[in-house]
């Protein structure tokens, strides 16, 4: 079974950056496909960005894309949000999410992802 550790978040100012980071205990880290989701209070679960195994293609949400990147280091099995231009919406408890062949489609839906974090939470004061 895959256990997947999240680090990272906190506090921030609207337009400051953070950076997320989870690390997977297996080796077979590369075969998994990696999203991140977050949930602000008294909301449901949104996708915020997606990493595929193949060709390390992304996916990211509209309220997100130009400022959040997602990358991973297969070496490491790592995933991380790189967040910069934070706003005060960002604010949300934010988690990871592996998803392990066959992958689920499509992959905005977190019911289809096998493992996930607890979550770390990130606020951006305005």
């Amino acid at each position: 079974q895959a256990q997947l550790v999240q680090s990272g978040g906190g506090l921030v100012q609207a337009g400051g950056s953070l950076r997320l980071s989870c690390v997977a205990s297996k080796d077979d880290f590369s075969s998994y496909a990696m999203a991140w989701f977050r949930q602000a209070p008294g909301k449901d679960l949104e996708f915020v960005a997606t990493i595929r195994p193949s060709g390390g293609i992304t996916y990211y949400a509209d309220a997100v894309k130009g400022r959040f990147t997602v990358s991973r280091d297969n070496a490491k099995k790592t995933v991380y949000l790189q967040m910069n231009s934070l706003k005060p919406e960002d604010t949300a408890v934010y988690k990871c999410f592996a998803d392990l062949p066959p992958y689920g489609d499509p992959y905005y839906k977190a019911n289809l992802y096998d493992y996930w974090t607890q979550g770390t939470q990130v606020t951006v004061s305005s």
